[in-house]
């Protein structure tokens, strides 16, 4: 089963039974709210891309790509032609991390805010940057209403149940009702998280079957 947009929207109105004006325009909101809970609770590798630019000599700040969400790896070329990765830090850290000189290669990276990240040491040259990055996919809601993404063909119980959360809590709907879709949401994730942190990311030849604790 999969979702398009069209499909998607009157299956919550019919859901919920309604079809009052205020409730249907928001359904876009509802499912883009999903959307971005789904993202930020299941590590998906195939949500994973990469990009290239390079350092500005002296500048510490290094643009992220709009469509960024959460970093992966990030790699510079030295001036032998290695890739060098550099480790992932808090903020804090690499603010206070400063070589005597000022600037060097850099050995850290942290997010600086929603459009930056900050390096130490401050490149000293203009090194290649590699960035690998988890990104945040375009929304069904921004497509036609014959449109599919990869969520809604093959996440669909949790973009479902997850969209029904939110109509139920503008609806102020009954909590009973609401916690069932609740569960069928977390249910729904479990299984991702099953493809996306287990089945996609081991070889099962070598290292067997992923076994779940008994509950």
């Amino acid at each position: 089963m999969s979702f398009t947009y069209s499909e998607l929207k009157t299956a919550l109105q019919n859901y919920t039974e309604n079809d009052e004006t205020t409730f249907v325009n928001t359904l876009p909101t509802f499912i883009r709210i999903c959307e971005e809970r789904i993202l930020k609770s299941v590590q998906l590798t195939l949500f994973i891309k990469n990009a290239t630019g390079a350092t500005i000599s002296g500048q510490k700040f290094l643009a992220q790509p709009t469509d960024f969400l959460a970093p992966f790896s990030l790699a510079l070329t030295n001036s032998s032609g290695t890739e060098v990765f550099l480790d992932f830090k808090d903020v804090d850290f690499v603010q206070s991390f400063s070589p005597s000189s000022g600037t060097g290669f850099p050995r850290y990276y942290a997010s600086f805010d929603n459009d930056n990240f900050i390096l130490s040491a401050k490149p000293d040259a203009a090194y290649s940057v590699e960035l690998h990055y988890y990104y945040r996919p375009t929304s069904l809601t921004a497509g036609a209403d014959s449109g599919t993404t990869w969520l809604s063909e093959n996440a669909e119980v949790a973009l479902l149940y997850g969209s029904l959360i939110e109509c139920y809590t503008f609806m102020k709907g009954e909590p009973d009702l609401l916690a069932v879709y609740e569960k069928r949401f977390v249910e729904a994730i479990s299984s991702l998280k099953m493809l996306g942190e287990s089945k996609q990311v081991t070889d099962e030849y070598r290292t067997g079957k992923v076994i779940r604790p008994k509950q």
